[in-house]
């Protein structure tokens, strides 16, 4: 036990990079989706004012 490695902080450092990689990917799929959705709003928001 005297020459143990210390891993008390491991969990914690790859719960943050599962956290970046899917925060990474999100933005990736919000980039690449973003005038589509921004699409579909203006679309939905057009009709909503001709009611």
């Amino acid at each position: 036990m005297l020459f143990a490695p210390k891993e008390s902080g491991q969990g914690l450092v790859e719960y943050a990079f599962i956290l970046v990689l899917v925060a990474i990917v999100v933005i990736a799929a919000l980039l690449f989706m973003g005038p589509f959705l921004g699409n579909v709003f203006s679309k939905i928001n057009s009709s909503l004012s001709g009611i």
